[in-house]
Order: structure tokens, then sequence, then C-alpha cells
């Protein structure tokens, strides 16, 4: 069966609209931070983790918390409670007793999450500081099911759920914005010409030598101390409109789904393509022959086989100079080829100097 070639062109001319600010990029410092935290899911009905050493030692430390200290040696069932880590993200600005969404995985054997309760956990960011409290019950949208033969049934993942807004924050995050001496803003893609661009805009609306372009990517702002001039300076910097160049033309080829993406900047010098498939089939067509009767012979099996070469020969089709993203398109469509093929394709017009794009294979 023919492979499925799904080719996408993206069409990225020069920008006929304009574009805020805020869409292409992000100030710097101005992120969210990861949290991680360990904890324990009770209430399960009979799907927790048993009895996995890491999952006692959490029941344990959680019920410790109300002065109940278990016997030595003792271990409690836990087909009823599972560990779990929890992830969550806090946003820029994030202020203690807001809530944040988390996210709970069970850590071990633990086969479904659903219906459990989330006992209460510490969320802590990369320096190791305490910033958020999580708990609260259990949304799970995958389901499993096992039956007395052996038989399961899973849909989606049953063993992660999530608990919307299920974090209290504690403390806040420090980004300093309000004291340093400029602001910086980080473009989403590198790229020279837009940086300029950015800049200018920038000094047109503000006044000269508000902006600067230090790099590629990064433009620095000169802005008043303090957070509320700032806030106010950053609102109106992030709806500027600008008009972003063409990016540069590139072709990607995912070389694991086949998928091909081409932008609007792709051009193709004069260049002759002919596309031919060879397909050689063996057919094995297996004789029995048996011996005669009361002859002591020995059935035996007659090997014949059949190889077909086959070749499909297309006509050579010419680009033009200069062709254009519909073009190409219309020539990979009449090729009909595979994924594969199309790659080779592709990397043969590289080679002859006929595609002007930088082919990058993923």
């Amino acid at each position: 069966m023919r492979a499925l070639l799904l080719c996408i062109a993206l069409l990225f001319a020069p920008a006929a609209h304009a574009e805020r600010i805020k869409d292409i990029g992000q100030f710097q410092g101005l992120r969210a931070n990861q949290l991680t935290g360990y904890g324990v899911v009770v209430g399960l009905a009979g799907t927790g983790d048993d009895s996995l050493e890491y999952a006692t030692q959490g029941v344990k430390g959680a019920v410790s918390r109300f002065g109940i200290n278990l016997p030595a040696g003792i271990n409690p069932a836990l087909k009823n409670a599972a560990a779990v880590l929890i992830t969550a993200e806090l946003p820029p600005f994030a202020k203690p007793g807001q809530r944040l969404d988390v996210t709970v995985s069970a850590i071990g054997k633990a086969k479904s999450l659903r219906g459990g309760t989330l006992v209460m956990a510490p969320l802590m960011g990369a320096d190791g500081q305490i910033y958020a409290m999580a708990q609260g019950n259990l949304v799970v949208g995958g389901l499993g099911v096992d039956a007395a033969d052996g038989s399961k049934l899973s849909v989606n993942i049953p063993s992660a759920g999530r608990i919307s807004g299920g974090a209290s924050v504690e403390r806040s995050v420090d980004t300093g914005f309000a004291q340093s001496e400029s602001l910086l803003f980080n473009l989403a893609q590198f790229d020279i010409s837009n940086a300029g661009l950015v800049a200018d805009a920038i000094n047109r609306q503000l006044g000269a030598g508000v902006a600067q372009a230090i790099d590629g990517a990064t433009i620095r702002i000169n802005t008043p101390i303090g957070g509320e001039a700032r806030i106010r300076m950053m609102g109106l910097i992030e709806n500027i409109e600008i008009k972003r160049t063409a990016p540069p033309a590139r072709v990607i080829v995912n070389a694991r789904t086949g998928t091909v993406v081409i932008n609007g900047a792709v051009r193709v010098g004069p260049a002759a393509v002919s596309h031919g498939k060879l397909t050689v089939r063996v057919e094995e067509n297996p004789t029995v022959i048996q011996p005669a009767p009361l002859s002591r012979g020995e059935t035996t099996v007659e090997q014949a086989s059949d190889v077909i070469v086959e070749e499909e020969r297309n006509p050579a089709f010419m680009w033009d100079k200069g062709a254009s993203l519909s073009d190409i398109v219309k020539a990979i469509n009449k090729l009909n080829v595979s994924p594969g093929d199309l790659v080779a394709i592709l990397e043969a017009l590289s080679q002859a100097g006929a595609l002007s794009a930088e082919l990058i294979v993923i």
C-alpha cells in the first residue's frame, strides 16, 4: 500500500498585515516557574500501590502530622492509596493566596487514580523552597477495567489526573523588573531584521533612543524606575504593531512521520526532474510431490519461485526559474510519491543547487 504523503505548505510570504509586538516575543524575566512535589492520593477503590516502600513511607508521613505513629514493623495496606508526583506552573507576579491548577501522576503500580483525594503536599521550585501547597479531589479522564479472567481495558490514561485550583500560592517570586536599569525584550525566533523593526517601532512610539537592538533576538528598552511606570510602558510596547519580514526559506522534513513543510519563501531554480519507481515482487508457489504407492519414497516439497520486476516510468517535468510555492506543490502532487521519495527529490534538488532553501530533516 502506497505510503500516505502529508505535505503541508505554510505560506510565509512577507506579512500583509501588522502584528503586535506581544505576539512575537516576551519580556525577559517575566516567565512562569515550574513547581514539583511528592504526595499521597487516598480514597482509591483498590487500585492503589499495594505495599510499595515509598508509598508506605508517604502514608506514614501523612498520618504523623496528626500525631499518629504507626507501630514499628507494621506497614499499612495501600490498595486504597498511591504515591504520586505533583506538578504545577507558577505564573509571573503570582501572589500568596492565588490558586494554581495541578497535575497528579502515579509513580508506582497504581492502576487508577479515579475517585482519589490528594493529601496536602508542598510544591517546591528549583531552589528547593516551598512556593505552594496542593490538596483536593482529582479529576481523571482515563478509565481502567480488569476482569476476573485477566482481560483488561484501558481508556486514555487512568493513572494521571488534574485538580483545578488545587494549589494555593504561599510565596511569590521576585522578578526584580521594577529595579533593574532597563528591560529586555526577547523575540520568540531569532531574526536580525525583525529585531531592528521592533526597536524602530518602539522608538517611533516612545521617542528616539528608548530601544536598541543588541542582537538578533534581544531589544534593550530604557524605562523609568518603578513598578507602575514600567507596567504602563510595557503595556504600550506590547500593543505596538509591526510588519515582520519574511522568514528564511526552509523546507522541514519529519523523517518519522513523513510530514513535509515548505514555507512561502522557498524558490526553485531551473531544473528538470524525472522520478521512476521500481517494484520487485517475489511469489512463492511450492508444490507437494507424493511418492508412488509402495515405492517407499518420501513426500517432498518442490520450491517454485517467480520474480516479477515492474518499473513505473514517469515523464520528466521542468521547473521554471523562481518557481513559487504553488508551483512546487502542484509538481509534488503530480509525482504521487511516497514521503521517502519526496525527501530524496528535495535532497537532489539541493545538491544540484536548484533549491533556494535550507533543507532541515528532523
